[in-house]
C-alpha cells in the first residue's frame, strides 16, 4: 500500500472530496486525522473509513484552532507525512449581491484557510520531507461568472501553491494543488440563486469530457493521492487539472 503507516491531515473531511479522499488514503494504509466544522458529517467519513480515521472539529478560519488540529494528528500518531486543505466553501452570486460579509466567508475558508493550516503543519512537514495538496479549483485557472468572490480565492490558492512550492523546494517539502471543474458533491446541489445566470456559468465551465459529466468525487481523491505519493516525488508546484478539458478550450 503507497501510504502503509504515513500520516495525513484533511480539512473538510466531513463530505464530498474531503471525504473521498479520507477514505482512499485510509484504504492505502494511512493513519488519518480528518476536520471539519461538522462533526456528525465527520463521524460518519469515519464509520466509513475504519479505525485508522480519528475526527477534529476544525474552524479552518481560526488559526489557533489549525494549530491545536495538527498538533493534535501529531501527538496521536507520532509525525505528519502529508496536509490536504481540502475545506472550501462555493456560493454563487452577482457582483451586486457581494456583501463585504459574503465575500469574507469566501476568503476566510478558502485562503485563510489554507495559509493557517500550512503554516501549522509546515515545522512537521520538515522534519518527514512531506508535502502539501491544496485543492484549487478550474476557477483558479480561468474565470466563472457569478463566481468572483470563489474565483479569487481560488486564484489566491495558485498562487499560495506556487510560491510555497519554491520557497521549501530546497527543504525536500513538495507542494501542489489539484484543480476540479464540476464535481458532483453537495456543494454543487440545489437550483442556482437567483440573479444567476446559470446557462452562462455552464458554457463558461464546459467540460468536454464524458459530454460533459460531473467528476465523481473519487476521480479527485485519485489526483489527491498521486500528488501525495512517491510516484509524484519529482513534482512541485503543479496545479492539475481534473476538468474533463474545461481549462484546454
Amino acid at each position: 500500500m503507497r501510504f502503509e503507516n504515513k500520516v495525513v491531515a484533511i480539512t473538510g473531511g466531513a463530505s464530498g472530496i474531503g471525504r473521498a479522499v479520507a477514505l482512499r488514503f485510509a484504504q492505502e494504509g494511512a493513519h488519518v486525522m480528518i476536520g471539519d466544522i461538522n462533526l456528525a458529517g465527520l463521524e460518519e467519513t469515519a464509520r466509513l473509513a475504519g479505525s485508522r480515521t480519528h475526527v477534529h472539529n476544525l474552524d479552518v478560519t481560526d488559526a489557533n484552532a489549525c494549530g491545536r488540529f495538527v498538533d493534535g494528528a501529531v501527538e496521536r500518531f507520532g509525525r505528519l507525512d502529508i496536509l490536504c486543505n481540502i475545506a472550501g466553501v462555493l456560493e454563487m452570486m452577482a457582483l451586486a449581491d457581494q456583501t463585504p460579509e459574503r465575500w469574507s466567508r469566501i476568503m476566510s475558508v478558502n485562503v485563510n484557510g489554507v495559509a493557517f493550516m500550512t503554516r501549522a503543519a509546515m515545522p512537521h512537514l520538515l522534519k518527514t520531507k512531506g508535502n502539501v495538496v491544496n485543492l484549487a479549483s478550474a476557477a483558479g485557472l480561468v474565470g466563472v461568472p457569478f463566481n468572483s468572490a470563489y474565483c479569487a480565492s481560488k486564484h489566491a490558492v495558485v498562487g499560495l501553491t506556487r510560491s510555497l512550492a519554491i520557497e521549501f523546494a530546497n527543504a525536500g517539502v513538495r507542494v501542489n494543488a489539484v484543480c476540479p471543474g464540476g464535481v458532483d458533491t453537495p456543494m454543487l446541489a440545489g437550483p442556482p440563486p437567483e440573479g444567476v445566470d446559470f446557462g452562462m456559468v455552464m458554457r463558461s465551465a464546459a467540460a468536454w469530457l464524458d459530454n460533459g459529466a460531473l467528476c465523481d468525487p473519487a476521480d479527485i481523491a485519485d489526483a489527491v493521492t498521486f500528488l501525495a505519493s512517491s510516484e509524484a516525488k519529482r513534482i512541485t508546484g503543479i496545479m492539475m487539472p481534473v476538468d474533463g478539458g474545461q481549462t484546454a478550450a
